[in-house]
């Protein structure tokens, strides 16, 4: 039974310590920075702007192409008309024909004359009508073939291509956008650069909120103890009739009032922990505790003397991504530039068809190489490359002043920021002697209380005293950590 007890206690002790995750400031940021949605958008971009960077130098390489196709015609190419086939066909018939009527009247005027008989001049003009008829009958006969050769057959066609082009000069376009495609990458890595920073500045807010928080709730349950003390004492007094119930009942509200604060301070721990656990990408119902919960000095020393606006300038991604956006718009102006300069591409490639027209008529696939240059020079456009061009170097100079204004915001920032951490120090130097002043004033109070010199209210004044003092100093630590913080996203080395 005893050991069975010790399990589950063990157990349950286990449980508690899994539950509770201790978290330190160098944890929080590295789970924030792991799991920040925006961050892993940027690092997506960031390839993506890689691989764009890739694709932009495959223009420098030469493209080839494939191309096919099949086509059925109603009806085919005819390279000769149905007149011209018909005499073609019958061309041996209609000039034996003619030869043979020719013939026919010079045998008959010869046999007129006397120059021969009519028997003579009938049987010369058959033996010619004989051999006419066979003489035309070749004759047809190469002329259909003649016909037969020009048949195209041409009511399905196959054609294939392949086609390689190389630019040779396109007006700088290409150079041009292979460097637009790397400042992409630049402005995408700045962007993480960026999105980092704000990150890192976001989680430090919120750490640094939970130990203020932290430590505000057990200054409220510090606070609540003393009154308690005090209304414990003042409830003696009552019984013993040195105090009135007018005095205890001073002492009862500041006690209920303590306890409002300790709520509300209970209330604002959870939140501030809830919102931890979302930027760091936990659970918001987890129970986090904090390294520096526990810490006594909130303080860490930073020295702003040696910090100059030149560091900012130098490290800020704002204006990284400004001067990003500038020489993108200058290469967008020579982009366009070449959209209007002559342009050369070396051409090549292969055709075939089937049928094919390097013999004959053939039905059967075969196809010629070629080689070939391609000029294309623009040679009038009513000026509208000169105002394209106008307006881009325009778009350029207003990015150059957006980026000047910056620059000006920035220096006035970091100026701020320095005067911010110089004031949050000499607060935290007065508020640690309010706390010395007001620690002394209520052990007097005490000791006089006591003593039956001063009254109830006197005891209160100095106890709400020290209140106000305790947390004038967890405030002034927390801004001295936050004045820092914020010095050092204005001057960009928030890493």
């Amino acid at each position: 039974m005893i050991q069975r007890f010790l399990f589950i206690a063990l157990a349950c002790c286990a449980a508690n310590v899994q539950a509770q995750q201790r978290l330190s400031l160098d944890s929080c940021r590295a789970m924030a920075l792991r799991n920040n949605k925006t961050l892993s958008a940027s690092r997506l971009q960031l390839d993506m702007a890689h691989y764009k960077v890739k694709a932009a130098k495959t223009k420098y390489l030469p493209h080839v192409s494939a191309l096919g196709g099949y086509e059925l015609t109603s009806r085919e190419i005819s390279l000769l008309s149905d007149d011209q086939k018909a005499s073609l066909s019958s061309a041996g018939t209609h000039a034996t024909g003619a030869l043979h009527n020719d013939i026919s009247s010079a045998l008959s005027g010869l046999a007129q004359q006397g120059a021969i008989s009519p028997e003579l001049a009938n049987g010369l003009g058959n033996l010619f009508g004989q051999v006419g008829s066979k003489l035309g009958s070749v004759v047809d006969g190469v002329g259909q073939k003649v016909v037969d050769a020009l048949h195209t057959d041409t009511r399905q066609m196959y054609t294939i291509s392949v086609m390689l082009t190389q630019p040779i000069y396109m007006g700088g376009g290409i150079i041009a956008a292979n460097r637009m495609a790397k400042i992409g990458e630049e402005m995408a890595a700045n962007n993480i650069e960026a999105t980092t920073q704000s990150t890192l500045h976001s989680i430090d807010q919120a750490y640094w909120l939970v130990v203020s928080v932290h430590h505000k709730k057990q200054l409220a349950e510090s606070y609540l103890e003393v009154v308690k003390k005090l209304d414990n004492d003042v409830q003696k007094m009552i019984a013993e009739g040195v105090a009135t119930r007018a005095d205890g009942l001073k002492v009862a509200v500041k006690v209920n009032e303590a306890e409002m604060s300790l709520t509300q301070a209970e209330n604002g721990l959870a939140l501030s922990k809830m919102l931890l656990c979302q930027l760091c990408g936990l659970p918001v119902e987890n129970d986090v505790h904090l390294e520096d919960e526990e810490s006594t000095d909130l303080v860490a020393t930073a020295n702003v003397e040696n910090t100059d606006n030149s560091v900012a300038m130098e490290n800020r991604p704002e204006l990284k991504l400004l001067d990003n956006a500038l020489d993108l718009s200058r290469q967008t102006t020579k982009l366009v530039r070449a959209a209007f300069l002559p342009q050369v591409i070396l051409t090549g490639g292969y055709m075939a068809s089937n049928p094919n027209l390097f013999n004959g008529f053939e039905r059967k696939l075969s196809g010629v190489w070629n080689v070939g240059v391609v000029v294309r020079v623009p040679l009038w456009n009513w000026m509208e490359g000169t105002y394209k061009v106008r307006a881009s170097k325009i778009a350029s100079s207003i990015v150059q002043l957006e980026r000047d204004e910056i620059s000006e915001k920035i220096e006035l920032q970091v100026s701020q920021c320095k005067f911010k951490v110089n004031e949050a120090n000499r607060r935290l130097t007065l508020a640690r002697k309010n706390v010395e002043n007001a620690e002394e004033n209520l052990r007097c109070a005490n000791v006089g209380f006591k003593e039956g010199v001063l009254q109830t209210t006197d005891v209160m004044a100095a106890q709400t005293a020290w209140l106000q003092a305790q947390s004038q100093k967890i405030d002034a630590e927390i801004d001295v950590r936050l004045s820092q913080v914020n010095l050092k996203k204005a001057l960009g080395v928030l890493q």
